[in-house]
């Protein structure tokens, strides 16, 4: 059995640089590792780090079918931005956000409804319709391929919906529809879709401990720590114990859920992931669940576990659906009537999510600024006009300053700017050269984002 008092340091990254700020304590217990936040006390070079030293990380949540295109805008910049009702979620943090406009994916354009529309939303590649799926490599695990060897995990693919199978009407693999994560060409990233093991995968969870809290396994080496470092540091551990443990108890229902489920689906012979939700185990309400998505993201950002993540809240075609918005359809289904007050809420209960995370990870200290500063969240659409499948231009949000290197506070538009200078992968260019991954090209664009 591994020792419950064990205290590990994650190796450097740049070992010939102490000041890349990449060691972080780690707590392990009996069948689990708790990676911790960063900690001033346990660094060496603590009183002199640059936000550049701090590792930069990069997110997308994608929402599919659009949003209601009257209630979306902003204009202006810094404390004077005007945002529009469904970005009106983010105003506590529009001295953080960039609104783009006007960016479209150019392969995706005059290929069909919906998958191709999808497919290569994070790509720019060229999808293949028929049994063999081929799309591209997208700007996440591009990202996670050059810098997720520095952590324990490279990436985190989350999803509140499971996926499709089959095809569409249009030939294209509805595998398109429902993933926005692709580790190769042929090969989208399995989502992971219960909160109760993305919660596991985070802190090594497993075995016949796995019911047992976390917490309480690492406990007692989590006080001999706290004896060590200085108030302040104790006070930032406290805290974030305090929230796993909140994290925690709210999976706990569902970890207990998704079992019931499983036994279920034996007694039926059937996966339980095919079962209709709550049957499957999938929490009956999605706003439970969206969160602890963007709980679990967040702790992940903040102990350096990982530096990249997607979260697909609403895939293409989605089936979810919004009693609490008192909005009868189904989210497809709606977004064909996109500019009704229902969808409008819809796309702002989506937002909200974004602003959700973006406003935790803002709450989270490190060095002279937040984990967000040294972040860079996505939110985006597949298209802009459910009712007609427009995908001319998309929605787009920016959250956070990846150490200094992105201006913020601002509403860019680009849609008279010419289709070569409006491409969502000169986007992923500038996005990837902050994060210390340079490529020639990407996709259609071998020039960066200007402006941005």
């Amino acid at each position: 059995m591994p020792n419950p008092g064990k205290v590990n340091r994650m190796p450097e990254s740049n070992p010939k640089s102490a000041r890349k700020i990449s060691r972080r304590a780690v707590l392990r217990g009996a069948g689990v590792s708790m990676a911790l936040p960063w900690l001033p006390s346990l660094s060496a070079f603590a009183d002199t780090v640059s936000p550049a030293a701090f590792p930069k990380r990069f997110a997308v949540l994608f929402m599919g079918n659009g949003i209601n295109e009257n209630h979306w805008s902003a204009e202006g910049s810094g404390p004077d931005m005007k945002l529009s009702q469904t970005l009106s979620v983010l105003e506590p943090l529009k001295s953080k956000i960039n609104v783009i406009d006007g960016l479209f994916n150019k392969a995706a354009t005059g290929q069909g409804i919906h998958p191709a529309q999808t497919g290569s939303l994070l790509s720019g590649a060229h999808i293949q319709k028929g049994a063999i799926i081929h799309a591209g490599i997208s700007v996440d695990q591009t990202i996670a391929n050059t810098i997720g060897q520095d952590t324990p995990q490279s990436s985190i693919v989350l999803a509140c919906e499971v996926p499709m199978t089959g095809y569409h009407e249009t030939n294209f693999s509805l595998a398109y529809s429902s993933h926005i994560s692709w580790q190769t060409p042929d090969s989208p990233v399995p989502v992971e879709v219960y909160p109760s093991l993305a919660f596991d995968n985070l802190f090594e969870n497993r075995g016949s401990l796995r019911n047992l809290s976390i917490l309480d396994r690492v406990k007692d080496r989590a006080e001999v720590l706290s004896r060590k470092i200085s108030s302040n540091d104790k006070t930032k551990l406290d805290e974030y114990l305090t929230s796993v443990r909140e994290v925690e108890k709210r999976v706990d229902g569902m970890r207990k859920s998704k079992d019931q489920a499983d036994d279920q689906a034996r007694l039926r012979n059937r996966p339980t992931f095919t079962m209709e939700r709550p049957a499957n185990g999938l929490p009956e309400d999605l706003r439970d669940h969206a969160r602890l998505m963007c709980d679990i993201i967040a702790i992940a950002f903040q102990t350096d576990k990982t530096r990249v993540a997607s979260l697909l809240l609403a895939r293409d075609l989605s089936a979810l659906y919004y009693p609490f918005l008192e909005v009868r359809e189904g989210h497809h289904a709606a977004s064909h009537d996109n500019l009704s007050a229902g969808y409008e809420r819809i796309a702002r209960f989506h937002l909200s999510q974004f602003a959700y995370l973006a406003s935790k990870l803002d709450s989270m200290p490190e060095g002279d600024g937040t984990v967000l500063d040294h972040s860079c969240l996505m939110f985006l659409s597949n298209m802009w006009a459910g009712r007609k499948h427009d995908n001319g231009r998309l929605p787009l949000v920016l959250a956070g300053g990846l150490s200094g290197t992105l201006e913020t506070g601002r509403s860019l538009n680009y849609l008279e700017s010419g289709v070569e200078k409006r491409k969502m992968c000169s986007l992923f260019l500038s996005i990837m050269d902050r994060m210390g991954v340079k490529l020639d090209k990407f996709g259609d664009a071998d020039a960066r984002l200007e402006r941005l």
